[in-house]
């Protein structure tokens, strides 16, 4: 399948082309592997994780912060 990307920015295509030189392969190649990375579909990939499922459910717990602010003290000794 073909694919035209236009609006390239002038960045973006620069780097494109260094790393194509820099590695010996296409700028085509290049840019697939980019989008191969970004979509998360290679090992090398970064994953995102929607936290969404976890976002609002934090409790409040005073024994914790008891034990976090006993952990945030300065030694005035150090």
């Amino acid at each position: 399948m073909n694919l035209q990307l236009q609006n390239i920015p002038r960045q973006v295509d620069k780097a494109l082309r260094a790393k194509a030189k820099a590695e010996g392969k296409s700028v085509d190649q290049v840019a697939l592997e980019a989008i191969k990375s970004g979509l998360g579909l290679t090992p090398h990939g970064k994953k995102k994780r929607d936290l969404s499922d976890i976002a609002g459910t934090w409790v409040e717990d005073p024994i914790f912060d008891e034990i976090r602010q006993y952990h945030e003290r300065v030694d005035p000794d150090i």
